[in-house]
Formats: structure tokens, sequence, C-alpha cells
């Protein structure tokens, strides 16, 4: 770890204690930021060390928990494949199998800005574990329903546990990371997702072989010991976790102070405190609005993909256990654009373009998927449309949540936009029946309308948010000429504030 007596040597740091908390801020929220500018007490080197040491101590087991998570919820698909149906006596005609998909999200939705409110109010280390614990149950609970009703109620406790983990480890990320620093880390905890994609076929084609253990079926076993390891990491995670930078045990006083202070130079002083007037803000800011549409039309192909991506790889004419396996490699390659995208986005300071990329290759993907019975043509755009779809959930989360000023709005915010953009869940449960195999028609379809709105929404806001930073940089001045009672005294304003700049 680099020393904090050690002084940095850059040239142009202005000399005096003011001028240089005013040329810091600025710089972040302009548009000519130079991440060589540092705080006193660390250089660029020691700084780089020091956010490697929190990525060490957070990203890693943050994305752990949410790869257990994502295969918790998406686990029914792989189920599905073994007797789930006939054991359960499931009516393919009245659409029970996926009404159980479907009463997940209303639940889910329903959790998430509370849970967020929740976690600003008591501490990370207690709230996350204590919502995974809750959701492991319900998951080890769903291998000994008996009945469609079971089922129901079991998906609908899931919806609820697992509601506050997507929201709440994104805004916490917020807590610890520079604006410009969140997406790439984002990115990592999100592939997660397409891991556990990947992970969760090879993990279900070999517990279906436990199938006669103890009298069940392979897709009891698949939930009885996936919840069984969430319950252990529910446990770990009481120990394991950290609160904020402030209260973090493994770093010095010195690293403490200098992670609060590089944070605070980011937010530029906007309100940190716990106030429904921030909640309010969030409910009536338009902006975060047209984010949720954009999400919801990106969602509603992410959980069609994860949830149906088994039965749609099988109707290739593949055997189910075959098509278990070959679920992986398209969330293999997706994982790396996501990754990829975001830790490039991050150094270019870009979201909306990447976002709109994409999109285009979401299209390309369903494109494939609609305009041939080629089986390898058809698989080959299973490939382009994860590759689209999920680089931009952590893309879309980070280019809205750098864009909220302020703690609680910024909470609010993310809340809002991930739960809105989860009713697509909702939506994706009823896209693909089995009467409209093995084309799919109406439902690539479906996706195909929403990559197209998510893409003008996408469009519209890149433009406006271009255009409003030139109107803020023609009619105030720089942000790094603010002195700091100026920026105290619009701190309520959030991202309105008149120093405040979008991240575009």
């Amino acid at each position: 770890m680099g020393s904090p007596d050690k002084v940095s040597t850059t040239p142009d740091i202005p000399t005096t204690e003011s001028d240089s908390i005013n040329e810091k801020v600025g710089a972040v929220q302009g548009a000519t930021y130079d991440d060589t500018v540092e705080s006193a007490g660390f250089d660029q080197a020691a700084t780089k060390r020091l956010v490697r040491r929190i990525d060490l101590y957070l990203i890693p087991f943050l994305s752990f928990l949410y790869l257990l998570s994502f295969l918790d919820r998406t686990n029914i698909g792989n189920a599905r494949l073994d007797t789930l149906e006939k054991d359960l006596g499931l009516d393919s005609r009245k659409l029970q199998y996926n009404d159980a998909l479907a009463i997940f999200f209303p639940f889910y939705v329903a959790a998430e800005i509370p849970s967020n409110m929740a976690m600003k109010r008591f501490r990370p280390s207690i709230w996350i574990p204590s919502i995974m614990v809750a959701w492991a149950i319900c998951t080890t609970l769903m291998g000994i329903v008996k009945n469609y009703g079971g089922l129901m109620v079991c998906r609908s406790a899931l919806g609820i546990a697992e509601g506050g983990l997507f929201p709440g480890i994104t805004y916490y990320i917020t807590m610890w990371y520079r604006r410009h620093e969140c997406g790439f880390r984002m990115a990592i905890f999100f592939s997660a997702a397409t891991a556990a994609g990947a992970f969760g076929g090879l993990l279900a084609r070999g517990i279906v072989e436990m199938r006669g253990v103890a009298g069940l079926s392979g897709w009891q076993w698949i939930f009885i010991l996936e919840g069984i390891i969430t319950f252990v990491a529910a446990l770990a995670a009481y120990f394991v976790m950290y609160d904020y930078p402030a209260t973090a045990g493994f770093l010095s006083p010195a690293e403490k102070a200098e992670v609060q202070n590089r944070l605070k130079l980011d937010r530029s002083s906007l309100a940190d405190e716990f106030s429904t007037v921030y909640f309010w803000d969030a409910v009536k800011d338009w902006k975060i609005w047209v984010h949720m549409f954009i999400t919801i039309g990106v969602y509603t192909g992410l959980y069609s993909y994860s949830l149906f991506l088994p039965t749609i790889v099988a109707s290739l004419g593949y055997s189910n256990n075959t098509a278990q396996l070959m679920t992986v490699p398209p969330y293999v390659v997706a994982c790396v654009f996501c990754v990829g995208a975001g830790w490039l986005a991050d150094r270019l300071k870009q979201r909306g373009l990447f976002m709109i990329f994409f999109m285009g290759m979401a299209i390309v993907g369903l494109v494939l998927l609609m305009s041939t019975q080629a089986p390898a043509v058809k698989y080959v755009g299973c490939f382009f449309l994860a590759s689209g779809i999920y680089p931009n959930v952590p893309q879309g989360v980070a280019w809205n949540g750098n864009n909220i000023g302020g703690s609680l709005k910024r909470g609010v915010g993310i809340a809002m936009h991930v739960g809105f953009g989860n009713l697509g869940g909702t939506i994706s449960a009823y896209l693909f029946m089995p009467r409209h195999g093995p084309t799919y028609y109406p439902g690539f379809g479906t996706l195909l309308a929403c990559q197209f709105m998510a893409m003008t929404l996408s469009v519209f806001m890149t433009i406006y948010l271009r255009r409003e930073n030139a109107r803020r940089d023609r009619e105030f001045k720089p942000p790094h000429e603010y002195t700091e009672e100026e920026r105290v005294a619009e701190r309520h304003k959030g991202d309105n504030a008149s120093f405040f700049r979008y991240t575009v």
C-alpha cells in the first residue's frame, strides 16, 4: 500500500487548500477531468493501489452474491427440463408454468425501493445477509412443494426476499467509488449473472443425476442444493461484508479519509442525509422515468433469455441434457462483452453510445433467430442476443446513477430504475408459449420492439444530456470556479445544481 505521507508531484496542482479543493471538484464535474489529480497525501500510484485494494475486498464477494441471486431466480428454467411440470401437475393450457415465472416479479419490484431506503437507514452488512437468508429458505422450500399453489407461494416469497439485492448492491457500489469508476465495477458484479447462466446449466446437468436420491426428483434437488449453498453464503456474509468506507476495518485511518475525500470531491458536496424530500425529488425526475422505460426494454430481453434459453435451445432439436450444456457458451461470450464494455465505458466516460451499440447487436441476434430455421444460425443468434443484452444492464444502471445528484435520491432513483425494469420479467413470462414453438415469432417480435424502444429513448437521452451540458457551460461559470460555500448553497438541488455536469 502506498505511503499516506507520499505527496503528489503533479506540477499544476494549486498550492492553497481552498484552491485545491475547488479545482479538483471542478475537474471531476467538468469535461476535462484529469485522473492524475488526487488529494494531498496520495499520489496517482498510491490512489490506484487503494482502489485496487477496495476492489479486492468488495467486488469478488458481491459478484458471488449476485451469482447466487440470479441462479436462484432462474433455476426454474433448468428445473423445467426435468419433470417439474409433470410432478406438480402444471397445466400448460392454463399457462401455470408461466404464472409461476411471472408472479416473482411484482413482489420483487415492490421490495426494491423500500429495501434501498432501509439500507440507507441501516447497515448493509446486516441488511444484505438477512435478505439472503430469507431467499435461501424460499429457494430450498421450492424443492418440496407438491402442487401449483405451493410453487406460486414460494415464487412470490422469493421475489420479496430477493428484491433488495441488485439495487442495494449497485447503490452500495456508488458509496465506495467515484462516478466514472462505478461502471466497470457494476459490469464485473453483473457479469455474475452471465456466469450464473453458464454455471446454472452445468450445475443443473450434474444435480439432475441425483434423481431418486431420498425419493426426490432431479428438479427438487436443484432447488434444495442451490438454496443450501445460498444459506451458507448468507451466514458468511454477516462476517465478511463491510458497511461504508468510514467504518471499513481493512482500511487505515489515512485510507478511510482519502476514500471519503475522493467521494466528496466527486459528488461536489451534494446532500447526503436521509430525508423524504429526496425521495420525492427522485419520483418527480422525468429523466429517471426515461431510464426506467429504457430499462424495461432491456430487462424484458434479459429475463426472456435467461428463463427460456434452455427451452429455445431444446427446440433446435437437441435432447434436454444436451440443451442444458449448450446454454453455457453464449453466456461465456456475453460475460466477456459485459466486463470489457464496462471497463471501456468508464475509461472513455461514455454510456449512451455504448448502450445504443449493444442494442443494435441484440437486434441482429433477434433477426437471426426470426429469419431462419437453420439450427446453426439460430444458435449464433443466441450469442448476439446475449452479448447485446447483458452489457446494457450495468451500463444502464451506471448511466442513471452517474446522473443523479445526492445520496438518497440516487438510491431511490436506482431502485426505481431497476424495479420498473424488472417488470419486464412479468412480460417475459408469457412471451414464449409452447404453442408458438419452434419459431416463437410472437416472443422474438416483442423483444425486437422492446430493443427498438430502448434504442430510440437512449438516442434521445444522449442528445438531451449533451445539449444540457452545453447549455450549462454557456449560462454558468465553469464548475472549478465554484467556491465550497457556493456548492454547499446548492447542495439540495442535486443534479439540478448549476455546477453539475451529466455523463453522456
